[in-house]
């Protein structure tokens, strides 16, 4: 851990190490409809030092805080989040992951940006759940592509009354882990304690339940499920044992001040979320939010700067959570990914789908992160640092960085990748 980083470094000379004047060190962006500023508050300095030297991960961290960490330059941003990944992960392993829609549309809420809500018109045909074989064979495919976590999605608003389904998924789950040895989570809606125990014992190893937004926003976008639904949801998945994957959509019209507040609401968990998803709004046409956007929320769109912004700074302080990337990747250029890996992401959603929009495949993707020099990860099995760094900072900034190389362990490669499973065994 780096020991007394950015300590008793005068306001006057700190302007080598975060690349602003000494003179804009006391600003703060406080404009909720204004772009990430360039000063960096006075406290930024305090808050990477707490965040790069803590023992073990905070959740106790102040708005103010993040605050400070989101509006410093982009630049040192990211550079104080790739060290804070480091320290925390291998920074060559990039878990894939594959995302099927086993139970689609017909969905009672009122999601603005869905096109599985049955509110909305977006022409998209309810469907049963699919059975245990189409599913398993789908895992199978995954797996064979070198997805290590298979996630399964089911359109509804909870559990209740539907303890056939339950048990069907179970199943499904208990299956995949037991004879394909992956990582599997789903994402079913509001659950109960019982619910989540019965996904538990079936050896679940992740839910899903996004909080979607900031809680000023979400009343933006949904009404028929509360904020305090969704947090009890996730606690509910906390307590059973079953880890927690939440994250969010960015691009649905919210602001820099929605940005912070989302990332502040995940940070101060009782428990960091294993998982957090970032998916980039994709405006399905016959969602209210696709007119939204063209009207509402026109001076409001979603920059790069500020994804990178978002993850470098959930990577600071949830230095242990998996970021990924999930749906809307596909709109992205390959450098535009390459610097979300560099803020700190280390999964993605690959494959033939992501529930109901496009996905980028399983070549594509492979070939780009053998380019870049990515390996897979693992499954079940937590990255490890593979440097070591010793950073010493004087009063100008960034004096000398010594990396060891710490994981001598020969790394995995991306297999080849297959369409159908007839012809290969695993």
């Amino acid at each position: 851990m780096y020991k007394s980083l950015l300590s008793s470094v005068p306001t006057s000379t700190i302007k080598r190490c975060l690349a602003t004047n000494a003179n804009s060190l006391s600003a703060t962006n406080t404009s909720p409809s204004a772009s990430a500023t360039t000063d960096t508050p006075i406290d930024a300095k305090s808050t990477l030092n707490l965040a790069l030297t803590t023992s073990k991960p905070l959740n106790n961290w102040s708005r103010e805080q993040i605050s400070s960490l989101f509006n410093m330059p982009l630049n040192d941003l990211m550079f104080y989040a790739q060290l804070q990944h480091r320290q925390y992960h291998n920074p060559r392993e990039i878990q894939l992951c594959t995302l099927l829609s086993i139970k689609t549309g017909g969905c009672s809420e009122d999601c603005k940006y869905c096109a599985q809500s049955s509110k909305n018109d977006t022409g998209l045909k309810a469907t049963k759940l699919l059975d245990l074989d189409t599913v398993y064979e789908k895992a199978k495919i995954a797996k064979l592509n070198n997805s290590t976590r298979f996630c399964m999605g089911s359109a509804w608003r909870d559990m209740k009354g539907r303890k056939s389904a339950l048990r069907k998924i179970a199943e499904m789950v208990n299956k995949i882990n037991n004879e394909l040895k992956m990582e599997t989570c789903v994402t079913l809606g509001m659950i109960n304690e019982e619910q989540a125990k019965t996904l538990k014992d079936a050896g679940l190893t992740a839910y899903n339940h996004n909080i979607d937004t900031s809680r000023n926003h979400y009343k933006n976008i949904i009404s028929t499920r509360s904020y305090d639904e969704r947090l009890q949801t996730i606690k509910n998945v906390n307590e059973s044992g079953i880890k927690a994957c939440t994250g969010g959509i960015l691009g649905m019209g919210e602001t820099i001040e929605d940005h912070i507040d989302f990332i502040h609401t995940l940070s101060t968990m009782s428990k960091h979320p294993e998982s957090l998803p970032i998916n980039k709004l994709i405006a399905i046409k016959g969602t209210p939010m696709e007119e939204e956007l063209k009207t509402k929320y026109k001076d409001r769109k979603l920059e790069l700067n500020n994804i990178l912004r978002v993850i470098s700074t959930a990577r600071l302080v949830m230095p242990e959570s998996i970021i990924r990337l999930a749906a809307g990747r596909y709109t992205m250029k390959e450098y535009e990914q390459l610097l979300c890996f560099n803020a700190g992401v280390n999964a993605i959603f690959t494959g033939e789908k992501m529930l109901t929009t496009m996905c980028t495949g399983w070549d594509e993707d492979i070939a780009m992160l053998k380019k870049w020099g990515y390996v897979p990860m693992e499954a079940f099995k937590k990255s490890q640092p593979r440097d070591k760094l010793n950073v010493k900072i004087d009063d100008l900034g960034l004096k000398e960085i010594n990396l060891k190389q710490t994981n001598d362990v020969e790394p995995l490669e991306f297999t080849d990748t297959v369409k159908s499973t007839k012809t290969t065994s695993l």
